[in-house]
This record gives C-alpha cells, sequence and structure tokens, in this order.
C-alpha cells in the first residue's frame, strides 16, 4: 500500500472517530450552559459557553490525549471529556432541583444524540454510494461515544454529572462530603482506565461498559436496526 493511501486510510480512520467525540462533547457542554441559562444562571451564557464551537469547549487532555490514548489502546470504548462549563449553582431555581436538571442536561443530550444517530441509519440508502460506508461508521461511532459519555458521566463521582446528581438528592451534609471527594476523582479515573486493566481487572468494564451495551441494544432496537 502507498504511502498516499496510508495516509488516506488514516485520515479516514480519524474522521469517523474525531467528528462524532467532538460533536458528542461540544453539544454535551453547550447544553449544561443552556440549562443553567433558563434556569437563571447565565454565567455561561456570557463565556460564550453555550456555543456549537469546539473550539470554546475542548480540553487537551479530556478532548484530545486520552481519547487518543485509548483508540491507540484499541480497548473498544473512546470517549472522553471537555471544559467543564461554569455554573453558579447559587444562582438556579430551585437551587438543588436546577442543579439536578443542569446536571442532566449533558447525559440527557448524549442520549438523544445517540438516538438520532440511530435514526439516521435509515436515510443512508438515500445518500450516493460513497458516502455509506464512511456515513455507517460515523453513525455507529456517534451512538456508542454518546452511550458512553452518558453512562460514564453518570458515575457517582462529582464533578462528574452523576455526582452533581448524588449531591443534590442526599441530606446537605452527605452531599457536602461527597463535594470533597472532587480532589481525587481524577486520580480514581486514571487508576480505573490504566492502572487497573493492567493488573486484569476491568472494573470499568462492569460499571461502563454493561450499561453501555445495554442501552446501545436497546436503541438498535427502538429504532428497527436491531
Amino acid at each position: 500500500m502507498s504511502m498516499g493511501m496510508h495516509f488516506a486510510d488514516a485520515v479516514r480512520q480519524i474522521s469517523v472517530w474525531a467528528i462524532p467525540l467532538v460533536l458528542a462533547i461540544t453539544l454535551h457542554e453547550a447544553a449544561h450552559g443552556l440549562a443553567a441559562w433558563r434556569l437563571g444562571d447565565d454565567t455561561a451564557w456570557r463565556m460564550g459557553r453555550v456555543s456549537m464551537n469546539p473550539i470554546h469547549h475542548i480540553d487537551p487532555f479530556g478532548t484530545l490525549l486520552l481519547p487518543g490514548l485509548l483508540l491507540l489502546m484499541g480497548g473498544g470504548m473512546l470517549f472522553g471529556w471537555a471544559k467543564p462549563v461554569p455554573v453558579n449553582f447559587g444562582r438556579l431555581r430551585p437551587p438543588r432541583l436546577g442543579g439536578i436538571l443542569v446536571a442532566l442536561a449533558g447525559p440527557g443530550t448524549n442520549l438523544l444524540l445517540a438516538l438520532i444517530s440511530a435514526l439516521i441509519v435509515h436515510i443512508l440508502p438515500y445518500l450516493p454510494q460513497m458516502f455509506h460506508q464512511w456515513g455507517i461508521e460515523n453513525l455507529k461511532n456517534s451512538v456508542q461515544i454518546n452511550v458512553v459519555l452518558a453512562v460514564f458521566n453518570m458515575l457517582p463521582l462529582p464533578p462528574l454529572d452523576g455526582g452533581r446528581v448524588l449531591v443534590g438528592l442526599l441530606p446537605r451534609h452527605l452531599g457536602y462530603r461527597l463535594e470533597q471527594m472532587e480532589r481525587f476523582t481524577f486520580v480514581i479515573l486514571l487508576v480505573g482506565l490504566f492502572v487497573l486493566p493492567m493488573l486484569h481487572i476491568d472494573l470499568f468494564l462492569w460499571l461502563i461498559g454493561v450499561p453501555v451495551y445495554f442501552i446501545e441494544g436497546l436503541l438498535y432496537h427502538v429504532v428497527g436496526l436491531a
């Protein structure tokens, strides 16, 4: 295979992963900002974070480096995160319920994107043949990435969305204690993603993989692709 064909194949491979990943992360974060704005806090709106422009949301590690490492490792599951949208939870109305709704907006948007991606597969036969395979791979990856992002972000660890939801549901003193764990979350994720698999302990396979496979199967069944 010539160098030109290798390059073209690499560009194609990157595109079928990068496009759905960037779109999923961008809309996830924009949804947080939009929900906060509608519930009384315009901080993200004033800072330009309620935007479809990925540049406003890209985090060098979570958006670029981590997905690249996972892709190179061939783990079969690709995800990442963006810069968190700034939210003044004290300005939300009502504060506790508002915080929960803002947190759920991101994963909810990802599940909606996964459903839309699965539905769009039905219109591919009406597009030119040259787009079929590329389109199918993009949409399949979009479903997987969005479902993984939704499940991953609902882990009950602040500042992940699941942690924010749990803080809002718990009594205030327990919620405050959970919030204090935030400084350990990054280490927990790195250990779970990279260290435990080296020890053949696939904790995240159960916490993320099992729900992801179930939700993906349910989505494909709902849209008539299963």
